[in-house]
């Protein structure tokens, strides 16, 4: 893409810190027909948007200072910071739900912890490995080491319980994704949720 095709990206300023991003790099907010500040983490909702940065405390600070109702103009409906915080954030790991969720009814899913190591010493390797938050330390230890010496990139992220969901299974400590596009997507998604939780 050149310069000049960059520049043409729409741009958006931020309600918390003013500074303006492209708006791929915003979380968009839009008006419910009641009034109600709602979170647009897919950029799809109709309407007029406002936008925060993909950080928890521009979030907060537009909720603080109200300033949804000026670049609404109109007097909205806004839960509390925190919660405002919370749902977002919610909203985001559910979106990194759904793409796993799509990568295993594609069959690029391969998830335990024995089938993941494989996997990673495979000749064909994973494009990405999740290892659980609550497994134990020795088991997700190890994954992340292996997934490390091989190249691959690697996030402790989610819950077993989760995983199991996921795949309609019991509990998982680890899930690897094959290469491909939902590689990308995913990884993407991963990057914008810690940023929002300030991991990166």
């Amino acid at each position: 893409m050149s310069r000049a095709q960059e520049k043409e990206k729409p741009q958006r300023s931020c309600l918390g810190c003013r500074t303006v991003h492209d708006k791929e790099q915003l979380i968009r907010f839009v008006l419910s027909p009641q009034g109600e500040v709602v979170p647009d983490i897919d950029g799809r909702l109709p309407g007029r948007g406002s936008y925060t940065c993909i950080k928890a405390e521009c979030l907060a600070t537009a909720a603080k200072l109200r300033t949804f109702n000026r670049s609404f103009k109109q007097e909205v409906n806004l839960l509390p910071p925190a919660d405002m915080v919370a749902l977002v954030g919610r909203l985001m790991r559910n979106r990194i739900l759904g793409f796993l969720g799509l990568a295993n009814r594609a069959g690029k899913v391969i998830s335990g912890g024995s089938l993941v190591s494989d996997a990673i010493r495979g000749k064909i390797k994973p494009g990405i490995v999740l290892v659980a938050s609550d497994v134990s330390e020795n088991i997700g230890e190890k994954i992340v080491v292996l997934a490390r010496v091989h190249g691959i990139p690697c996030e402790c992220l989610l819950t077993k319980d989760e995983f199991g969901a996921i795949l309609g299974k019991a509990p998982r400590s680890a899930i690897a994704v094959k290469p491909g596009g939902f590689v990308i997507q995913l990884a993407n998604e991963i990057k914008r949720y810690r940023n929002f939780l300030g991991e990166v």
